[in-house]
């Protein structure tokens, strides 16, 4: 058996460089506890002479990636990256054919391309591990693969995106607007500087369930259009309205198996107060499983920044490292089964409805009638009137309702002329 492994990390941002000081500092803790060396071999990003917060190594700084594959006799690559397609992809591709362990915190390219990577994977007997793509620094993953191994799971759901729930924290706290607790996110760098618009839209999360999915039902990853909804229209009024109900908002990505068939989907909640996922804040992520015979099993901790990312990496690689060579889903390919999908047009829920509307005589009665002949009963109406303005903020609960009869009635309440904006729309959870 190999006693020293040489190793790459490709993708230099806050993830890369946080992990690249974490493999110098820990070198002898890790032979310490696999009995293996390491020796970083090659390391690789976009701008070699970018100001970093650490002292790089360019003699083993490579501007084109690929070459690394070529050059050097690498065991182990981390791809940090982080695209679902394009040089994370061929990266990933071209190191498992040449026989190369692949570790990632890539849910998107996980999400996209798992299965034929896992193929490849199976095919040249390396690991491909993908522990940081889910939870941050959450064991999740390895939970289901191995601590929860016999357990039949059926639910899963939970905070999975730590910038959306630090976001909808702040905005509860503090009754500042999305826009302005975004800016700070982005400051302390729990949000994209540039684009976070995955992050906000509902897209991150939705990557991190379908691979929850995989692993825990024993499936092939979906590759179906899911319920996908994100924070991007929720205001400051909503955690008011909340409030009153004693409620909180939350985004949950949720996966579970309906009636033999698939149901992923990621949306904002309203959760009650008393609940345990109500009370998770901050950055912080959890995650709730429902299985025989564990019953509810629940895991939280950190889900956003380097530190909890690196922690998954690392753990990924002293598995490898111990001589752990496995299926990257747990099973065989040929024995995970294809995914029926569940309709989610059917999918019930009471909704918090929000309607900015012209303070007029009629205009509640407009969205009464026309909830009414779509189905939708009413369980409460709050009324908040702006006189100065002219207008009222109308917030209806419905008793539960399918999720084709709200589509059907706020697509025609959107056209009303005495609708100034689009409505919301918050499920109860």
């Amino acid at each position: 058996m190999k006693k020293v492994y040489n190793v790459a990390i490709i993708g230099l941002g806050q993830i890369g460089s946080y992990l690249y000081r974490e493999l110098l500092i820990k070198k002898k803790e890790i032979q310490k506890k696999t009995g293996k060396i390491i020796n970083i071999v090659a390391i690789s990003a976009k701008n070699k002479n970018k100001k970093r917060k650490f002292k790089i190594n360019k003699k083993i700084f490579y501007t084109n990636p690929l070459k690394i594959i070529s050059d050097n006799k690498v065991d182990i690559i981390f791809e940090c990256i982080g695209l679902s397609d394009g040089i994370s992809k061929k990266i990933v591709e071209k190191a498992i054919n040449n026989r190369i362990h692949v570790i990632t915190p890539n849910k998107a390219l996980i999400a996209k391309h798992g299965e034929s990577l896992s193929n490849l994977a199976i095919k040249n007997k390396v690991n491909l591990e993908f522990e940081a793509s889910v939870g941050g620094g959450i064991p999740i993953l390895r939970t289901i693969k191995e601590g929860l191994a016999t357990n039949k799971i059926h639910k899963i759901y939970g905070i999975l995106n730590g910038t959306c729930n630090y976001i909808l924290t702040e905005m509860e706290k503090t009754g500042d607007t999305f826009k302005s607790i975004l800016k700070k996110a982005q400051i302390l760098g729990y949000a994209e500087p540039g684009n976070p618009k995955l992050d906000l839209n509902g897209y991150d999360t939705l990557a991190k369930v379908k691979i929850l999915s995989a692993l825990a039902f024993n499936k092939k990853i979906s590759k179906s259009n899911c319920l996908m909804e994100g924070i991007e229209n929720i205001e400051s009024k909503d955690f008011d309205m909340a409030n009153q109900l004693n409620l909180r908002i939350k985004l949950l990505g949720i996966t579970e198996i309906v009636n033999n068939r698939l149901f992923e989907r990621v949306h904002p909640c309203l959760v009650k107060k008393n609940t345990y996922i109500a009370n998770v804040n901050g950055v912080m992520n959890a995650v709730i499983l429902e299985g025989m015979p564990v019953g509810e099993s629940v895991l939280q901790g950190e889900g956003a920044g380097p530190g909890p990312t690196s922690s998954a990496l690392m753990s990924d690689f002293l598995s490898i490292l111990r001589g752990n060579i496995k299926y990257p889903f747990s099973l065989p390919n040929e024995v995970r089964e294809e995914v029926k999908i569940y309709d989610d047009a059917n999918y019930e829920n009471s909704l918090y409805l929000r309607f900015e509307v012209k303070d007029k005589p009629g205009v509640l009665s407009q969205i009464t009638k026309n909830l009414a002949q779509n189905s939708i009963s009413i369980q409460r109406v709050i009324q908040v009137p702006d006189a100065r303005r002219k207008t009222a903020s109308i917030v209806i609960i419905t008793h539960q309702t399918k999720q084709k009869n709200s589509n059907k009635s706020l697509k025609t309440l959107g056209k009303n002329i005495n609708m100034l904006k689009k409505p919301v729309l918050i499920r109860l959870f």
